[in-house]
């Protein structure tokens, strides 16, 4: 059974630093692209960062590159998200989602019809 579950967030000052973590079960993690989608009130859903679990190619959305940092522990089948110097714009709900078809596609093109299993989102809130 494909199944994700996401954990972390919180609140944060700017410039400060967060870490969430989604677990995976085996068929959700093995062979698949794995990463975060966020939403914030009045927006739509966006493309933030995502790992292909066989060889560990990532892909970031603008936005993040260079501040959030995605990795995976395979003995854990989990996939993290260190995010560093955080600003107001990155206050969301951020939520894991898997894609069993297949290498990353640009971010772009990770669109949330192309995921397969869904996670139940936490809040991350980043106040001046």
């Amino acid at each position: 059974q494909m199944w994700v579950k996401d954990s972390g967030g919180g609140s944060v000052q700017v410039g400060g630093s967060l870490r969430l973590s989604c677990a995976a079960s085996d068929p959700a993690y093995s062979g698949n692209c794995l990463g975060w989608f966020r939403q914030a009130p009045g927006k739509e859903r966006e493309a933030v960062a995502f790992i292909y679990t066989p060889t560990g190619q990532t892909i970031y959305g603008d936005s993040v590159k260079g501040r959030f940092q995605i990795s995976k522990d395979d003995v854990k089948q989990t996939v993290n998200l260190q995010m560093d110097n955080l600003q107001q714009d990155d206050t969301a709900v951020y939520t894991c989602a898997a894609r069993n078809s297949g290498i990353c596609l640009r971010a772009p093109e990770m669109t949330p019809s192309r995921m397969t299993s869904w996670a139940q989102g936490t809040q991350v809130t980043v106040s001046s």
